[in-house]
């Protein structure tokens, strides 16, 4: 039988991944990630709807040039 008995092994740690960090808090870093992606993309969508609704002209002001510097 093997020298060190089932009781007397040393048990596993928790499961880390390469930087030390726990898997728990590795994958609350990729939920936190997934979700300021999803409302950064929210609210890029919702700026270019909000943008292209004005109208200016009878056409979105996103089809207008910006402002132009004065020439001297």
């Amino acid at each position: 039988m093997d020298a060190m008995t089932d009781s007397k092994k040393p048990k596993p740690a928790a499961s880390k991944s390469e930087n030390g960090r726990s898997e728990k808090s590795n994958n609350t870093r990729w939920v936190a990630a997934g979700a300021a992606m999803g409302i950064g993309s929210a609210a890029l969508v919702a700026a270019l709807l909000y943008t292209n609704r004005e109208k200016r002209d009878g056409e979105p002001v996103v089809k207008h040039e910006g402002p132009q510097p004065e020439s001297d």
